[in-house]
C-alpha cells in the first residue's frame, strides 16, 4: 500500500511516527510523508524517513491512503483520506466540526465513535471506525524509557516527585499569566520538582519570562524539547488549564490540576485561583474520586493501550479500500476546494 503521512504542524511527527513503524513492520508498503516547509522547517524524521515539502511531489507519489492528524487535506489527491485527530479535546468545538475533506475517521475510544457515527449518519458521505490513538503506541513502547532520567534529574534536585507545567498557548485560556507565584509556592513548600514545558506557539514574552524563572529557582526546570510525551511519562503529577494533553495525561492514569479549564464536563482537579495550587496538589494524590474519574476518561476516551493502534489503522484504510478502492479525490464545494488550494497550492494533474 503507497501510504501518504500528511504532516502539517509539528504536532503530527509523534501522532505519525508509529504509522510508519508499523508499515516498516509488515513490509510491502511505501511510506512518503508530506512535511510542510513554513510550519515544519526542521523535521525531525528528515534523516531516518522518506519525506518531501512538495505537494505535486505527494499527488505523483499517487497514493492510496493518507493519514491526517489535521483538519484539513487537499482533495484532490488519490487515496483513502483518513482523519487519526490530534488530541482528545472534545469540549472545543472545532474537534466536532465535519469539514467534508475525509473518506473515514478512525476515532480513539467509545465516546468520539458514538459521536462521529452519530455525524457520520447526518452526512452519510463518510466511515467511522474506532482504531485508538496513534501516539497511544509510542507512550505503549517507551511506558519505562525514561525512568532513570527522571531519578537522575529528582536526585539532582533532591526532590521526590516530579510536577509537569504544561500550559495551553491561547492568550484567552492559557494560565501563564497568573500561574508563576503559585509555581515558586509549590517548589517552595511541597518537594516537588516542576518541569515547564510550554506549547510551540506560545508567545515569546512568556516564553522569556518562564525561562527566566527556572534560571533563578533550582527546583523549576525550562524544558524546550521538540514534543511534551516524554514528560508526561516522567511526571508524577500535570498543571495545566485548557489543553488536549491533560487527557493524554489522565490516559496514563495521572492526575491532573487545571486553572479554570474551559470544558463542560471535568475529570480531574480544577482550581479558579492558583493560591489553590498547593492545596489541590495535596488532595489529587490521594483523592478516590479523582482516581474514579481517571478511570472513566481510559475506559471512554481511549481504552487502547495494546500496541497496536498503527496495525488496526492500516487494516482499516485496506478494508476500505478493498470495499469502495482508492478514491481519485474527494468531492466537496467550493468553499472547500478554494479552502485547500489556498493552504496547500495546485498540482499539475495526470
Amino acid at each position: 500500500m503507497r501510504i501518504v503521512l500528511f504532516c502539517e504542524n509539528k504536532y503530527a511527527v509523534d501522532i505519525l511516527h508509529p504509522i510508519q513503524k508499523e508499515a516498516d513492520k509488515e513490509g510491502g508498503n511505501e511510506v512518503l510523508w508530506y512535511v510542510h516547509q513554513l510550519k515544519i522547517p526542521s523535521f525531525p524524521l528528515a534523516k531516518e524517513v522518506r519525506w518531501t515539502h512538495s505537494m505535486q511531489e505527494v499527488y505523483d507519489f499517487s497514493p492510496e491512503a493518507i493519514f491526517v492528524p489535521g483538519n484539513i487535506v487537499p482533495y484532490y489527491l488519490p487515496g483513502v483520506k483518513i482523519q487519526v485527530f490530534h488530541g482528545y479535546a472534545a469540549e472545543k468545538k472545532g474537534h466536532w466540526i465535519i469539514r467534508h475533506y475525509f473518506d473515514t475517521y478512525f476515532t480513539q475510544g467509545p465516546f468520539f465513535t458514538e459521536g462521529f457515527k452519530k455525524l457520520a449518519q447526518k452526512y452519510g458521505n463518510f466511515e467511522v471506525l474506532e482504531t485508538g490513538w496513534s501516539r497511544q503506541d509510542w507512550v505503549k513502547e517507551h511506558l519505562h524509557a525514561f525512568d532513570a532520567e527522571k531519578e537522575k534529574m529528582l536526585k539532582e534536585a533532591g526532590r521526590k516527585q516530579m510536577v509537569l507545567y504544561a500550559p495551553t498557548f491561547s492568550p484567552s485560556l492559557t494560565s501563564l499569566p497568573v500561574m508563576k507565584e503559585a509555581l515558586v509556592e509549590l517548589v517552595e513548600k511541597r518537594d516537588v520538582l516542576v518541569v515547564i514545558k510550554l506549547h510551540p506557539l506560545t508567545r515569546k514574552e512568556w516564553v522569556d519570562e518562564y525561562k527566566a524563572l527556572a534560571e533563578v529557582h533550582p527546583c523549576i526546570v525550562f524544558k524546550e524539547d521538540f514534543s511534551v510525551a516524554k514528560y508526561q511519562l516522567m511526571a508524577d503529577v500535570m498543571i495545566s488549564d485548557t489543553s488536549s494533553t491533560i487527557y493524554e495525561f489522565l490516559l496514563k492514569n495521572k492526575p491532573v490540576i487545571t486553572y479554570r479549564a474551559s470544558a463542560p464536563k471535568i475529570y480531574w482537579k480544577d482550581i479558579a485561583d492558583p493560591a489553590l495550587l498547593c492545596d489541590a496538589f495535596d488532595e489529587v494524590l490521594h483523592d478516590e474520586e479523582n482516581a474514579r474519574l481517571r478511570q472513566w476518561v481510559i475506559d471512554n476516551y481511549d481504552p487502547y493501550m495494546d500496541g497496536k493502534v498503527a496495525h488496526r489503522m492500516l487494516d482499516g484504510a485496506r478494508d476500505y479500500i478493498r470495499r469502495h478502492g482508492v478514491p481519485r479525490k474527494r468531492s466537496t464545494n467550493l468553499w472547500r476546494k478554494y479552502t485547500s488550494i489556498k493552504s496547500f497550492g495546485w498540482v499539475k494533474r495526470k
